[in-house]
């Protein structure tokens, strides 16, 4: 009869997780108060100066929801003016991973110019609800 107890706490207490797992894909959060380290150089490099802001996926070799994060993303970024999207596999560079503290892939990181973070998205990002936390920092409006 403990076995059976066993078994049901453990199916609960799986689903509880799964569900909040879900809950929490796609969520837009705001930024956290920036720390004291800069980006890295993968990072820096691939920030689009002419943009208001640069959406920079996290993905690694292997991960299909980083797939549909792309196809997300990137249309969302060619109809978007001031918005520029890019792909940044860290397969070969956890240390990016590290210092962006992203524990999950895929992340994407909104980012000005300069370097400072808006706002961070783990798991597929959902389009409009993405946009509406970016108007405020665009120039301009979706066509």
């Amino acid at each position: 009869m403990t076995g059976l107890w066993v078994l049901v706490a453990t199916l609960v207490a799986a689903g509880a997780v799964g569900a909040l797992l879900k809950a929490r894909n796609g969520r837009v959060r705001a930024a956290r108060p920036a720390a004291a380290r800069g980006l890295p150089a993968p990072v820096t490099d691939v920030l689009d100066p002419a943009s208001a802001v640069t959406l920079v996926q996290i993905s690694t070799t292997f991960c299909a929801p980083c797939r549909h994060a792309k196809a997300v993303l990137a249309p969302l970024a060619e109809r978007t003016a001031g918005l520029h999207h890019v792909e940044l596999d860290v397969t070969d560079q956890p240390e990016v991973a590290q210092s962006l503290s992203v524990l999950r892939t895929p992340t994407t990181i909104a980012l000005t110019p300069d370097g400072r973070e808006l706002l961070r998205v783990g798991g597929v990002p959902k389009g409009p609800e993405l946009l509406a936390a970016l108007r405020p920092h665009l120039t301009s409006r979706t066509v």
